[in-house]
């Protein structure tokens, strides 16, 4: 469930952004994509997290190499003088995506994929505590609002009611893991704002891919289960999902700014709703829709409020005259 994967080829492309309906669009589909990975991955039933990581991380990498060949970029992709840096950038991402897939078998699809959207709210708690950066108090607002909403989605599971309502020690340890996760995943991101200052983004998608999939096959030896055909198959196809997702997510920025499509990365609450229903059985509980509808509200605020920043960061530039 990997949610906010790097851009390909670079932070940002040459030129402006010609077409945001076709980044929308794009944007639309990629997250589309991610919850049919995720579906896949739910499918596959209760598997160690580090054997979904082997697959999920393996398999992406085919269609990223088809998109890295065809612009070009395939030669250059694992050049670095960084390789430190993005070896520890795996090592937290590869947590993360363990905790994120464990919860994901044990929840609600809409659950798993609603509690993944405290990551941006925790990214920028940790921008403060770690990297000091000067948060204003309209963003703290909206980052408590959005926990409070987190909150309320894990409160059922967390407390005396759970077992009032049947509610299994799966669901609140997977309720847990995805707390985890996304803190952890929230690490993971100021890991990448670092590396993405020298290094091609395409150099850390591929460096994560390899980390993650030696990662997952050093778990081998803690009990991988035997897989049937149709567990193979959700696996493999889970992989690609999320490598295609991640070519239509890179396109998606070369279309339109990134405070445009960002907000469109909440249509996976809709859709996880959908899909969780249909396919899964899943009915969304009152608390998850309210939870929910809280984080994503947050969660599009900041986003409107750092596009704010930057455009007054951007008038305030061209009010300096020039040095020298």
């Amino acid at each position: 469930m990997q949610k906010q994967p790097e851009k390909l080829a670079g932070q940002h492309y040459a030129g402006a952004p010609t077409s945001p309906l076709k980044g929308i669009l794009l944007k639309i589909f990629s997250v589309a994509i991610f919850v049919a990975m995720s579906s896949f991955i739910k499918a596959s039933g209760q598997l160690p997290a580090g054997q979904i990581v082997f697959f999920r991380s393996l398999f992406a990498v085919l269609p990223i190499l088809v998109f890295l060949g065809f612009r070009g970029e395939l030669s250059t992709a694992l050049s670095t003088k960084k390789p430190i840096n993005h070896i520890l950038r795996g090592v937290v991402g590869v947590t993360a995506m363990m905790l994120s897939f464990f919860a994901l078998t044990r929840l609600p699809l809409p659950e798993a994929i609603t509690l993944n959207y405290a990551q941006p709210l925790l990214v920028v708690v940790f921008s403060a505590l770690f990297l000091g950066e000067k948060i204003r108090f309209f963003r703290w607002g909206a980052v408590i609002v959005g926990l409070i909403g987190v909150a309320i989605i894990s409160w059922p599971k967390m407390t005396l009611a759970g077992s009032a309502t049947g509610l299994s020690n799966a669901e609140v340890a997977g309720v847990m893991a995805a707390l985890a996760g996304a803190g952890v995943s929230a690490i993971a991101m100021l890991l990448v704002r670092n590396l993405v200052r020298t290094e091609k983004s395409a150099t850390i998608v591929f460096w994560f891919s390899l980390t993650a999939s030696a990662a997952g096959l050093l778990t081998l030896p803690f009990g991988w289960q035997a897989l049937s055909i149709e567990q193979a198959a959700f696996l493999i196809a889970a992989g690609i999902c999320g490598g295609i997702a991640q070519i239509f997510m890179t396109e998606a920025y070369r279309h339109a700014e990134a405070s445009t499509v960002a907000p469109f990365e909440y249509t996976s609450m809709l859709l996880g709703i959908g899909v969780g229903y249909l396919i899964f059985g899943d009915q969304p509980t009152v608390h998850m829709l309210i939870g929910g509808t809280i984080v994503v509200m947050a969660g599009i605020f900041i986003i409107w409020r750092e596009r704010q920043l930057g455009l007054a960061r951007g008038a305030a530039r061209k009010l300096v005259p020039p040095q020298g």
